[in-house]
């Protein structure tokens, strides 16, 4: 049974609030994308990797300054709405929606990949259905579920990366060596080309590839709608980002590499599983299957979870359609999750057409929707931000870091990695993707929601005539509702 008039629950702790932003730190970007990543820029992805995160904790940092201070089931959506105007909020709440179908469509590809591990027989799409179906009707059950299912899962994916770090320190120190001979020692690290392997030209290109492995992060201001304590779990689950990045992104990929040369990790598996098998620890080879297998399955969940709750949130402010707004008992909006399950199946077929090249173009359009939505954050957080009173701002109970400098160079660096999307025929067709989508985005903002929101309008300021008469005219500046009120009032 469903219903329009019910609210979302708040029913996250912030045990489950830290572990669902570890899911949407620790997934298929790690697991599977990082080799990627890893032949783009050599060893030297390791220092890609800390300066992508530091500009994402920037991003985070200012995201969990609006969710303390107001926080809403719509997200980063409604604040751009409110401060950005209607065209900005309708394309960030599309555009973050759109990144998380396609970011879902590239983790039940590697999910896939991870399966050939065990089953290479089996065509790859089975799987991709079998977790789809599982995964969506787990998430149409009360958020307490997903949130203990996330607490679970994504610990496992933490005990495991602290696992293979301790493992692969031991290796190291004994000195194992492969079937072949491989060499084992953190002089790989420099011993192969240099630190720089690929030259500055192929480090600067891995932005594009390691800007993907944080997508989903912001995850985090979705939360704060359903969120038992806001002001309490948000800055916790924030501040412990800068610690996730170095040791679950940087010391584990220094450790991979490390126990083999950068120039032996490919794409036809996890590296993580990759490395164990080289060495001939086919029994870790396994367990690290069965992590990445669950890592996967962890990020499709919180994917899932976060789109359902931001178009239910836009559905409120009347920039997504009226049956958006549809909750369960459980207070889940149910429709959400059923569309998101819908899109997916798109996923399915991709698999099925172009099983060896989807896997980067997913990930290179979800680069180019990540970086847009992220862009936003901070231009909608330097807006609310400018548009307080000095007494506001010192009021504010979780203000975003190296206020204005720090945004800035921010805004800037996101800027440049969209631009790097152009210099690689695989990753062009993001840019493409990404022009198109927007255009698309514009053109139904200005025939469907724009007549919408001035129908609004009208009727607000019909139904305040009266007193608009008592006050002169009525058609003075003080008698027209505000830009951003006009979304609010959702149907």
């Amino acid at each position: 049974m469903t219903t329009e008039t019910a609210t979302l629950r708040r029913g996250l702790r912030s045990r489950h609030i830290r572990f669902i932003a570890l899911g949407s730190a620790i997934g298929t970007g790690l697991f599977y994308g990082s080799s990627e990543a890893i032949q783009a820029g050599g060893p030297a992805v390791l220092l890609a990797y800390l300066i992508g995160g530091a500009a994402v904790f920037l991003v985070l940092r200012s995201l969990g300054e609006m969710a303390v201070h107001n926080p809403c089931a719509g997200s980063f959506g409604e604040y751009a709405t409110r401060h950005l105007g209607s065209l900005a909020g309708f394309t960030t709440g599309w555009t973050y929606a759109f990144e998380m179908v396609i970011v879902c469509i590239a983790d039940i590809t590697a999910l896939g990949v991870y399966m050939g591990f065990w089953f290479p027989d089996v065509p790859r799409w089975i799987w991709l259905l079998a977790a789809i179906l599982v995964i969506g009707v787990l998430n149409l059950f009360h958020v307490k579920v997903f949130g203990e299912m996330e607490f679970w899962l994504s610990l496992v994916k933490v005990v495991a990366i602290i696992a293979m770090i301790i493992a692969g320190a031991v290796v190291l120190v004994i000195g194992l060596k492969g079937g072949g001979g491989t060499h084992t020692g953190i002089s790989n690290l420099w011993s192969h080309g240099g630190f720089f392997a690929q030259g500055t030209h192929g480090f600067i290109l891995s932005f594009a590839v390691v800007m993907f492995a944080f997508g989903g992060t912001e995850i985090i201001g979705v939360t704060a709608g359903e969120a038992e304590d806001p002001k309490k779990t948000i800055p916790g689950a924030v501040n412990s980002i800068p610690v996730r990045i170095v040791l679950f992104y940087v010391l584990t990929l220094a450790v991979i590499m490390s126990l083999n040369s950068w120039e032996n990790v490919g794409s036809d598996g996890s590296p993580f599983v990759q490395i164990f098998v080289g060495l001939g620890i086919k029994s870790a080879a396994t367990v690290l299957n069965v992590v990445v297998v669950v890592a996967a399955l962890s990020a499709i969940n919180s994917d899932i979870f976060a789109a359902g709750r931001i178009m239910y949130g836009m559905a409120e402010r009347g920039q997504a359609p009226k049956v958006m707004r549809k909750l369960s008992r459980s207070g889940v909006p149910v429709m959400t999750v059923t569309i998101m399950i819908g899109a997916l199946l798109l996923g399915v077929l991709l698999n099925y057409l172009i099983p060896d090249r989807i896997f980067l173009i997913i990930s290179s359009i979800a680069t180019f929707a990540t970086v847009w939505v992220w862009l936003m954050i901070l231009l909608t957080q330097m807006k609310a931000r400018r548009s307080m009173s000095p007494e506001e701002q010192a009021a504010l109970d979780y203000p975003a870091p190296f206020w204005p400098y720090g945004q800035i160079i921010a805004v800037v660096f996101m800027a440049g990695v969209t631009v790097l999307l152009a210099f690689s025929a695989s990753t062009r067709v993001a840019l493409i993707v990404g022009a198109v989508w927007l255009a698309l985005l514009a053109v139904v903002h200005r025939v469907w929601l724009r007549p919408r929101e001035a129908a609004r309008a009208v009727a607000a300021a019909t139904a305040a005539g009266p007193a608009a008469a008592g006050s002169g005219s009525g058609d003075g500046p003080e008698a027209r509702p505000s830009p951003s009120a006009a979304p609010a009032a959702a149907e």
